[in-house]
């Protein structure tokens, strides 16, 4: 086993979900008390979670159904399938939406980017049916489109039936769930997420507030989601950039507007306060080279397949370890990609990721002559 020195912290994405130690929770504050029925804090590099309590119940979300409308949207605007430039004829269904609405008027046609904003910014719900029979000819059509991004984002927690969280039965998702979401959001359409961090929108010349007040009260907060009906409760779904670090917050059930905010906040101070990310190393960096046999080649790079990150007490870097465990006999041919040990990163002894190194090029198997020469040496070392 070969022991590797840690680069200096450098903070790119990548998504695992790494336990924390025992001597690692000793160095921080106990974790905060939420008034929720169910949340989770999660950094949004590793994907590890930080608290969590009733993160996998199926509860009602409400408008945060909102974001997942929002990114089938996106999806499908990627896709060359809509434009931000389309005008969007209103329905009667739309126009008749209740609940909160950004008061569009049926028969009129509306500019799709307007309706994005309608939806992420004031939670329309009349946006929201108008964008999703633009995107899918009906409601039911397009949150059929939704339960197969959920899916395929693997949140195994949710259900819609509707474009807009308004009660309907078999309508469903977790707080786990509802961060994964917010993860896609950010990393799959980033050009997009900046109109999460709108304070306000006007639309026919009525201007309505955001309803996320930590965008008032936090800088680092630059979204994402509110959410209230009488069987949901107020839900919020939020995230904070500290430097290099990004956290993500969901509170599910809490008791009002206000509440949402303060157990919000609470759930982010206390993650930047006593957390950080951790990048050890680039997707394909080389952290060694190895023998080979064999091959028209002699030595082989190998190296992570993807960036490792981590989630570590503050302050913690130098008692991190990284050690390679590389297979003994490595013969040719070799493709590029595949796996040869493994890399294992551990916190005053206990493991925090153990992931693959593969090859970072191809080599090709020798000639006769320098296989057979291969064999006679790896016959005198046991190895054949």
């Amino acid at each position: 086993m070969t022991r590797l020195r840690l680069p200096r912290l450098v903070t790119l994405m990548t998504a695992l979900l790494l336990p924390l130690s025992a001597s690692a929770e000793s160095l921080i504050a106990r974790a905060p008390q939420i008034a929720a029925s169910g949340y989770i804090l999660m950094d949004a590099a590793s994907g590890h979670v930080l608290v969590a309590h009733n993160a996998d119940e199926r509860l009602p979300p409400a408008s945060l159904t909102k974001m997942m409308t929002s990114y089938v949207a996106d999806h499908e605007l990627e896709r060359g399938n809509i434009s931000l430039a389309d005008e969007v004829l209103v329905s009667v269904k739309a126009w008749r939406t209740g609940g909160s609405r950004m008061f569009i008027r049926e028969g009129t046609r509306v500019n799709l980017h307007e309706l994005l904003k309608g939806i992420i910014i004031v939670s329309g719900n009349d946006a929201s049916v108008a964008i999703a029979e633009h995107v899918a000819g009906s409601e039911d059509a397009f949150a059929d489109l939704m339960n197969r991004h959920a899916e395929r984002l693997n949140m195994t927690n949710s259900h819609f039936r509707n474009a807009t969280g308004l009660p309907a039965d078999g309508h469903y998702s977790s707080a786990r769930d509802m961060a994964l979401l917010a993860l896609a959001i950010i990393n799959d359409y980033p050009e997009h997420y900046p109109l999460y961090a709108e304070k306000s929108f006007t639309y026919n010349n009525i201007t309505q507030q955001n309803r996320n007040l930590l965008l008032w009260r936090d800088d680092k907060v630059d979204g994402l989601k509110t959410g209230h009906t009488e069987e949901a409760g107020y839900c919020l779904v939020a995230s904070g950039k500290q430097g290099d670090q990004r956290l993500i917050s969901v509170v599910m059930g809490t008791s009002s507007e206000q509440a949402r905010a303060v157990e919000t906040q609470k759930l982010l101070t206390w993650g930047f306060r006593f957390f950080e990310t951790y990048h050890a190393y680039n997707a394909g960096d080389t952290l060694s080279e190895v023998q080979v046999w064999m091959g028209k080649n002699d030595k082989l790079a190998i190296g992570p397949i993807n960036d490792l990150v981590m989630t570590i007490p503050r302050n913690s870097q130098q008692r991190l370890k990284a050690e390679m465990k590389v297979n003994p006999e490595i013969r040719a041919p070799i493709s590029k990609g595949e796996t040869l040990g493994s890399v294992v990163v551990s916190l005053d002894g206990e493991v925090l990721l153990d992931r693959p190194l593969v090859a970072l090029n191809d080599v090709e198997q020798a000639g006769l002559f320098k296989r057979l020469w291969h064999r006679i040496r790896l016959f005198f070392a046991g190895l054949f």
